[in-house]
């Protein structure tokens, strides 16, 4: 077997784009709004043109009718809702145009943040995004890839993943969690939900995986260099530096190499330009000139950004409900159940859709993240978490009518048994109840048939009424979708 050699490569041009997924209470929505506002955050709409080359750096614009046309339209008023009353994907933006240097394994990497979005979607999931462009004329693809990876690290705990500082006027942020909500995004601190159970911002996403921020990649290599596979593969792990600082590949085996990047590639526009999609980074790369890759950089800030998003969040929902559903204790959480239901039932009929653009290549992209966010076997499991809520759910409620039903029983019997003779002599007109404990045999399964059927009509309507006021009061209360 062939050792895979590791081909060198110059970056000339770097666009990353982090995304950060957080929980907040939907009762707050509003608040959480009016705050975003306050610190200059700007509500996105595509009829705001002004906004086309506002957040994306130096000579980038996007097209508002390239997005209106690549999505289908039972998508598209849900990504771009025309105000805040609307439902759907809520998106606030911000220029930030600060300049950092990231240092990690002796590298120093300068890129500026353009700007960051914080979309609030359905559900009471955000999602935190943040434009990164590297600030340099050129970068080695090793060093490049190694601080992307540890970037996304938002608290290292690994020693793998220890020892980067981010510079910035004089400050130094240790991590990652540390510049994105000590600094850039501190107003939106007070409302991500904490499990206390769990240490870190990620404690708002119990259900996640690995703790790292998703990213999203667009890189210019040098024109005279050819893309290899063992280069693609890199780039779908992130794989810059090992602990020793050394150029990395997580693989010895080159036909495994070949089958992965075969899987996972699309390479419509190969041989200079290639993406490449894995579980935690989706990566462009191309080789050709700059001035030739306005239209691909401008769709990589657009319509491919909310493909990426879009599916994302599908995956992040899907994970959600199937912790959710794990935690559910069925003999105390009858009512948090039925909103379990309520919010599977929500997310697939208003939101959960298979084909997302009329366009070919935004179709084999769509496939390509389906894949690798596993969302067909996600959404099976979830699928099957809805049948087994309803049955639940079904036998308990047979339970309760059939106890209810058993009792009313008891009562139609005795009375039937008695006739119309159930209504002793004494009770009519002014109750003595003195002669109660003179009664026959006959007489006292009378009285304590009739006290307990008005005590049992009393307690349904008292349980029936005080069931539905608490019912409203939970829905007013509880997240709004």
């Amino acid at each position: 077997m062939d050792k895979i050699e590791i081909q060198p490569l110059n970056i000339t041009d770097a666009y990353m784009t982090y995304f950060f997924p957080f929980s907040f209470r939907e009762k707050e929505r509003k608040e959480l709004m009016a705050q975003l506002e306050k610190n200059h955050y700007t509500f996105f709409t595509l009829d705001n043109e002004e906004l086309q080359d506002k957040y994306y750096g130096e000579n980038i614009n996007i097209s508002h009718e390239e997005l209106d046309q690549f999505f289908l339209p039972f998508i598209e008023d849900k990504l771009f809702p025309p105000s805040i009353k609307n439902r759907g994907f809520l998106r606030y933006s911000k220029v930030i145009k600060d300049s950092f240097v990231y240092e990690v394994h002796d590298n120093k990497l300068n890129f500026i943040i353009n700007s960051m979005d914080i979309v609030l979607c359905p559900f009471g999931i955000g999602i935190i995004t943040i434009r990164v462009a590297m600030d340099q004329e050129q970068e080695t693809l090793t060093n490049l890839l190694d601080c992307i990876d540890h970037f996304c690290v938002l608290e290292p705990k690994l020693p793998k993943d220890k020892g980067a500082k981010i510079h910035h006027d004089g400050k130094v942020f240790n991590n990652t969690n540390e510049l994105v909500f000590d600094y850039i995004c501190l107003p939106l601190k007070p409302y991500i939900i904490h499990n206390e159970k769990l240490a870190g911002y990620y404690g708002s996403l119990p259900y996640f995986e690995d703790e790292r921020m998703h990213t999203s990649v667009f890189l210019i290599a040098d024109d005279k260099t050819e893309i290899t596979k063992d280069q693609l593969f890199r780039l779908a792990h992130l794989d810059g530096k090992d602990i020793d600082g050394n150029a990395f590949i997580s693989s010895s085996n080159p036909e495994y190499v070949n089958r992965y990047v075969d899987a996972r590639i699309h390479d419509r526009w190969a041989p200079h330009t290639y993406t490449i999609s894995s579980e935690h980074t989706q990566v462009t790369i191309s080789n050709k000139k700059k001035e030739q890759l306005k239209q691909s950089v401008s769709q990589f800030m657009s319509v491919h950004y909310y493909n990426l998003m879009l599916h994302y969040y599908y995956k992040i929902i899907l994970l959600k409900v199937s912790y959710e559903h794990s935690e559910v204790s069925w003999a105390k959480d009858k009512r948090y159940v039925e909103e379990l239901i309520e919010l599977i039932s929500k997310f697939y009929s208003r939101y959960y859709f298979e084909e997302v653009s009329a366009r070919t290549e935004g179709k084999e992209l769509t496939q390509k993240l389906r894949e690798v966010f596993r969302l067909q076997d996600l959404f099976d499991e979830v699928r099957q978490t809805v049948d087994d809520l309803y049955k639940a759910q079904n036998n308990q409620a047979s339970k309760r009518r059939n106890s209810l039903l058993f009792m009313l029983t008891i009562f139609t019997v005795v009375s039937g048994i008695y006739g119309m003779n159930l209504v002793i002599e004494d009770w009519k007109g002014k109750t003595d109840w003195s002669k109660v404990p003179g009664y026959s045999f006959f007489e006292w399964i009378s009285l304590i048939t009739a006290l307990t059927g008005i005590g049992l009509a009393i307690a349904i309507i008292g349980y029936t009424t005080c069931k539905g006021i608490y019912d409203r009061y939970r829905k007013w209360k509880r997240d709004k979708s």
